[in-house]
């Protein structure tokens, strides 16, 4: 990491891009599944209709990111991180601050507008653009520090849930994004930004020809139905495990164990990158994560059986998490990876924020969580299908 852009070393803007992105998972997502509950007890207002808000503020933040893609491949992401960084902390003090529902919930669409200039996405157009041909090592770190945004976060919200009530907490939070995220946006990101129009024959390769092609469109259907799996299978383990007879205990452990797999898997990334191509990564990591879904069901109700499953589980979904970061520079080089990427990430953004409804309606509807695994281990199978036709004359 000791390139240098305009001077600077392309550490610090490493180092600053962790900070910011893990301060945004923190403080705009992991910090609400902490308050929720006193937020109920606080305002009276149900957890369904909470939980409602913050979803459509998830939803809003997936569709946004394909106007920000666009903006950052033109100015870069200084300005536009920034100002999501700052429309982030007012937008929790609406919230903080909401007399009524609806102001609330009007302060969770500002606060996932704001997700979409504050999450991965834009951070890793920054780094694809700047760090060239080491950017699936930035890119790894990245992620790896986001992985611990939960870590941090959520103990750290608890405690001073426990000191002030919610909406002082948030306002406490609030600031403290602010001065994590703004302020590092401002100073280091900073660097010049020259994007260069990719070429094919000697002609120049529009964005719009790329999103029309057959390749992108199977590749997009592909990462949603996988996003849509990842998030369904996450928020349903415990409850499956509990039906399967697992104590609440020990479901947690595997859900917590399965985290763990998960930042394994990002690790050991860096080195399938340098030894299989792009066709073999999507499609390896994708049956992988199939395979590892389908066994849930299969194998007996033992708690270290599951746990280890669990865990494989959680590896699969991390080495997904970069796949999908890195697949289409991969395919269409970085020149255009802001703009493309924010309509690759937006549809798989939306699935994620749907996959808990979903997949309570399903198990609902199918009778069970056996089922429900099922069919999601099939959905992840289609999409293995989905990206290998889609990368069919890409080397493996």
């Amino acid at each position: 990491m000791e390139q240098r852009v305009d001077g600077r070393p392309l550490l610090a803007v490493l180092i600053t891009l962790c900070v910011t992105v893990t301060a945004a998972y923190g403080v705009l997502y992991y910090a609400f599944t902490v308050l929720q509950p006193q937020i109920v007890d606080a305002t009276g207002w149900s957890a369904a209709a909470i939980t409602t808000a913050f979803s459509a503020g998830t939803l809003v933040g997936a569709v946004a990111g394909i106007p920000v893609g666009r903006v950052i491949q033109r100015f870069g992401p200084r300005w536009v991180m920034a100002g999501a960084s700052a429309l982030g902390a007012a937008s929790l003090l609406v919230v903080a601050a909401a007399p009524s529902y609806w102001i609330f919930a009007l302060g969770w669409l500002l606060v996932g507008l704001s997700t979409a200039g504050t999450f991965y996405p834009p951070a890793f157009a920054a780094l694809t653009h700047w760090f060239g041909t080491r950017r699936v090592d930035a890119i790894t770190t990245l992620t790896l520090a986001g992985g611990f945004a939960s870590t941090i976060f959520a103990p750290l919200t608890d405690a001073l849930a426990g000191w002030v009530e919610w909406r002082w907490t948030y306002v406490i939070l609030a600031v403290a994004f602010l001065v994590l995220t703004f302020v590092p946006s401002i100073v280091v990101l900073d660097l010049a930004w020259q994007p260069t129009a990719p070429s094919q024959d000697g002609r120049p390769v529009r964005d719009r020809d790329v999103l029309r092609s057959s390749r992108f469109v199977l590749l997009t259907i592909a990462g949603t139905l996988v996003s849509l799996a990842v998030f369904a299978s996450i928020v349903h383990l415990v409850p499956f495990l509990v039906e399967h007879g697992l104590s609440a205990t020990t479901a947690a452990w595997a859900l917590g164990l399965s985290g763990a797999g998960q930042v394994a898997g990002r690790a050991f990334y860096p080195m399938l990158a340098r030894r299989f191509g792009v066709r073999a990564r999507m499609i390896g990591g994708v049956l992988w994560f199939a395979v590892s879904v389908a066994l849930l069901p299969l194998l007996p109700a033992v708690g270290w059986v599951m746990i280890v499953v669990a865990v494989l589980t959680g590896t699969a979904r991390g080495l997904y998490t970069l796949i999908a970061a890195t697949v289409v520079g991969d395919v269409w080089g970085p020149e255009r990876y802001a703009a493309l990427n924010g309509v690759y990430s937006a549809p798989a953004g939306v699935a994620g924020a749907l996959a808990p409804a979903v997949g309570a309606a399903l198990a609902t509807v199918l009778g069970g969580y056996d089922a429900l695994y099922w069919v999601l281990a099939a959905t992840v199978l289609v999409a293995a299908l989905l990206a290998g036709a889609a990368l069919a004359s890409m080397p493996d």
